[in-house]
């Protein structure tokens, strides 16, 4: 734990002392300019098809490509943590989008439930960028009036293969009861799960299904992006 810490605290003294670039674009003075930032917040229903089983309604605040693209690959591959920011707004924006007029009203209270990156793959990346993104917009929909906050009750519990170059029913064939809430509480509020981007589905319906096992509601899912992809 102590480790992360100090890991987050180095990453973001670098933020500080090195110039700063848009991720999205590259120009000099944000971590995420003006310009990029508005193609991000755009909250809607993005589902991939064809749907796979158990896949709740799904919002994403935009399309996985350009500046977007960029900008998440910067955030969770290279570790650009002040990306966490513009990306979480991004979120929180969307996951209020999707809470609007759904029969739970938002001061009954949700929860925003992260899916979980696999142990080698969040040990090689040095951080856990979808837990930190459903943390800080927990935060920014409290500060907005909504009775929210994160909890990661979802783990892994066995190991999966890698996904690249799987189609969707291969990776729903992967991900088949590799999630769980073993040990944990199960949410008593309804539950938004959050990840950082939605391809074929097959992760989010995984999640869905662990929770759903466990006697918990999923209102829907919400993602910073979603890969338009036809089949």
């Amino acid at each position: 734990m102590t480790g992360g810490i100090l890991a987050d605290v180095s990453r973001a003294l670098l933020d500080l002392l090195l110039p700063q670039r848009c991720a999205g674009c590259d120009a000099p003075g944000e971590p995420f300019c003006g310009p990029c930032l508005a193609g991000l917040v755009a909250p809607a229903r993005r589902l991939p098809e064809p749907r796979p089983a158990g896949l709740p309604d799904c919002w994403s605040a935009a399309d996985y490509a350009g500046p977007v693209r960029r900008a998440l690959i910067a955030y969770k591959e290279r570790a650009r943590v002040a990306l966490a920011a513009p990306l979480a707004e991004a979120l929180a924006c969307t996951v209020a989008a999707g809470v609007a007029g759904r029969p739970h009203p938002a001061a009954a209270g949700f929860v925003l439930v992260p899916v979980p990156s696999a142990r080698r793959t969040r040990r090689a990346r040095g951080h856990d960028p979808v837990g930190r993104l459903a943390a800080r917009a927990a935060g920014l929909l409290t500060a907005c009036g909504h009775a929210a906050r994160s909890d990661a009750v979802l783990a892994p519990i066995r190991p999966v293969a890698d996904q690249a170059g799987l189609d969707a029913r291969r990776r729903a064939a992967n991900l088949a009861g590799s999630l769980g809430v073993a040990g944990r509480a199960t949410p008593a509020l309804p539950v938004v799960l959050v990840d950082d981007l939605v391809t074929t589905g097959a992760t989010l319906s995984e999640a869905a299904r662990a929770l759903r096992a466990r006697g918990a509601e999923v209102l829907f899912a919400a993602t910073v992006a979603a890969t338009r992809r036809r089949s």
